[in-house]
């Protein structure tokens, strides 16, 4: 009798410890919250002339970010093209993704938000100052996990956007930026604020980042160096790396009077 009812709670405990490891195994871990930052891109396409949205996102939108701790940037194109529509871009730099959520719940329950907006919205309604904006939802690059501030004496801004074939050719891309090419940025002049590999947007599989300069010439400076600098020509040819962006955008800014970036 003894053996008997030994052998069943052996073979309880073997069972339950088959179940809790299949469940084990089943489960992901865990993961570490994550300290790289969150940044949410807006570009929007305006309808007519830009004072209503400049003035709304300067003395409305941002006040309400900032009393949320929620750094802003705005900018506008360096120079339109003929025919060109005038645009916006956007910037808001969360911490992580839980902020970015609760900030976007938080803001339409915002009184003092809702009070001051409320006279733009009503006037755009039927009179849009913008067609339509396009986002984009980015986590910040490994080895720079948070933006860097410009000096004051930034004039112009770049983004880049660039497109990979498919979702494995993107990731050695961002490989790419955080093993070798940021490092030589740092050291021919192109000033990092951020990058991000986008997480949702119009452009996929993609990545998309920021820098800054005093002046086109030293844009063209810099970009001339980094052409030339022996790290790059060392990297740029290795099968790592081969077939990692398709296509490369190119956007240059100017920083609104009242961005933060």
């Amino acid at each position: 009798m003894q053996r008997r009812n030994f052998m069943k709670m052996a073979g309880a405990l073997a069972a339950t410890q088959a179940l809790t490891s299949a469940s084990a195994a089943l489960t992901p871990p865990v993961l570490a919250a994550s300290k790289k930052e969150i940044y949410e891109w807006r570009i929007y396409t305006l309808a007519g002339e830009g004072a209503p949205l400049d003035s709304f996102f300067g003395k409305v939108l941002f006040p309400a970010y900032h009393r949320k701790k929620i750094v802003t940037g705005a900018f506008k194109p360096y120079r339109l093209k003929e025919d060109e529509k005038d645009r916006r871009h956007v910037l808001f730099i969360y911490p992580d993704i839980a902020t970015c959520h609760r900030v976007k719940q938080e803001l339409w329950s915002d009184s003092i938000f809702r009070e001051a907006a409320q006279p733009y919205f009503d006037a755009t309604a039927p009179a849009p100052v913008y067609s339509h904006f396009e986002s984009y939802l980015s986590e910040a690059f490994d080895r720079i996990p948070a933006y860097r501030k410009p000096d004051n004496e930034r004039t112009l801004l770049e983004i880049r956007i660039y497109q990979s074939p498919n979702e494995e050719a993107n990731q050695r891309k961002v490989k790419m930026f955080n093993t070798d090419e940021i490092a030589i940025f740092d050291q021919v002049g192109i000033n990092s604020v951020l990058y991000g590999e986008i997480l949702a947007g119009p452009l996929m599989p993609a990545l998309m980042y920021l820098t800054w300069y005093k002046n086109e010439d030293a844009r063209s400076a810099a970009w001339k160096q980094f052409g030339e600098h022996p790290d790059w020509m060392r990297i740029k040819s290795l099968p790592e790396y081969a077939y990692t962006a398709t296509n490369n955008q190119s956007i240059f800014l100017l920083p609104m009077s009242y961005s933060e970036i």
